[in-house]
């Protein structure tokens, strides 16, 4: 019979709605001051970029071709992010925020409300959707690898998956088995499953899906 595993120091594994993620932009921070009309334009800046990004890729991402898209003149490009880096930040920011709030009071099973096996199947889904919709930028924005699993939004993310483990498997080591989960879902390995290996996303969530099933011990989706 083997030895009870040690005790794992356990981070904070939930986070409030004030203190999602921020990227540093300055642009958030004060968005509750902005006047509505500031606040719809920032929005639909953003929106835009992200179309462009998506369609086009970030290598190919302009303040012009943003305003266009966005239907306001260039000069309000430049005055709300400054310059093509602070509009990549902030569109990253944007991303991770709007994701962070679907896990955190958005509907289940993505947010709360759902058995934790659904949240769980239903996150790797929806992290390998946002990877591959969003590949340059999720690679853009892998940091260093001595800070890999220390950046905000990874700490998050998989404190999030330990939670749900816990959750579900009380007696296992969730802190170990949510680093395994996150890797299936680590952004480099997507893109060369996807672009370099021609894998569809389909089979992708496929195996996440076996995967939760096999580590947690309970039948995958049918």
């Amino acid at each position: 019979m083997s030895a009870a595993l040690p005790p794992v120091p356990r981070p904070q594994e939930t986070v409030d709605p004030p203190e999602l993620l921020q990227l540093g932009t300055g642009t958030d921070a004060d968005e509750p001051c902005l006047r509505a009309d500031a606040a719809r334009n920032r929005a639909r800046l953003l929106e835009a970029a992200a179309r462009l990004v998506a369609e086009h890729g970030a290598a190919g991402l302009t303040m012009e071709a943003v305003a266009a898209a966005a239907s306001v003149g260039k000069g309000t490009v430049f005055r709300r992010f400054g310059d093509r880096t602070g509009l990549l930040t902030a569109l990253l920011d944007h991303s991770e925020k709007k994701f962070q709030a679907a896990l955190l009071r958005g509907p289940a099973p993505l947010g709360p409300g759902a058995p934790p096996v659904e949240r769980l199947r239903a996150f790797g889904c929806a992290m390998l959707r946002r990877c591959v919709d969003e590949m340059e930028l999720q690679l853009a924005a892998e940091p260093s690898p001595d800070r890999r699993y220390t950046v905000p939004p990874r700490r998050f993310l998989r404190g999030h998956v330990a939670l749900l483990l816990r959750q579900t498997l009380p007696d296992a080591d969730a802190e170990l088995l949510s680093h395994t989960l996150m890797a299936y879902l680590d952004p480099a390995l997507i893109h060369h499953l996807t672009e370099q290996c021609g894998v569809p996303l389909s089979r992708l969530e496929t195996g996440w899906l076996d995967l939760v099933a096999r580590v947690t011990r309970t039948d995958p989706p049918r």
